[in-house]
């Protein structure tokens, strides 16, 4: 589908560069990332009516301080 998009400065250069990596065209740079991240909304956000602050949607309330080693952690399992 064929649609006119306005788009910030930093969300082109993403969407430019993994077209770049990936060997595709820029709309279906766009396109893979706008699934990405409605995939991932979809998957932090459980509740569709969950409350909202800001643009951000708060997750449940837990039981424990979220630290910088948990952070840490977090990123080397996920290789970032």
């Amino acid at each position: 589908m064929r649609t006119t998009l306005n788009l910030a400065e930093d969300a082109l250069i993403a969407a430019q560069a993994l077209a770049r990596r990936r060997r595709i065209s820029l709309g279906e740079a766009v396109s893979e990332l706008v699934r990405r991240g409605a995939g991932a909304q979809a998957h932090w956000v459980q509740d569709p009516e969950a409350p909202l602050r800001g643009r951000f949607a708060l997750l449940p309330r837990r039981d424990e301080v979220v630290t910088a080693e948990h952070v840490r952690a977090l990123m080397e399992r996920e290789g970032i």
